[in-house]
């Protein structure tokens, strides 16, 4: 028998990682690390505070990407994958952090 999986649970999750930067890693791009580091650390803070889930960018209620752009223009993606123990595939349990691996990864939209 499948377990259920709580979808809230699995949302609240993600968002504690991407408020606090713990519960998971974070990856930052090649490209991301070549901004200055002021916009860094300002499309950082705006990843921390986002908040503006729709149903085109959160279909499944999951709380896993969003678009972020800076005050220079640059436009910024991030995305939370959940992988199982051993990162070689989905976590069979997402809802659950002994199973899973989150990974946010801090990219260019053009590097997507």
């Amino acid at each position: 028998m499948e377990n259920k999986i709580n979808i809230k649970k699995v949302a609240a999750l993600n968002d504690n990682l991407r408020k606090t930067f713990t519960g998971g890693r974070v990856l930052l791009t090649i490209g991301f690390r070549s901004l200055p580091e002021d916009e860094q650390a300002e499309v950082l803070q705006k990843v921390r505070t986002f908040n503006d889930f729709t149903p085109d960018n959160d279909p499944y209620h999951e709380h896993d990407f969003g678009s972020i752009t800076s005050s220079r223009g640059t436009q910024v993606f991030w995305k939370i994958d959940l992988y199982d123990i051993n990162d070689e595939f989905y976590s069979p349990q997402p809802d659950d952090p002994t199973q899973t691996n989150r990974v946010m990864t801090i990219l260019l939209a053009d590097e997507y």
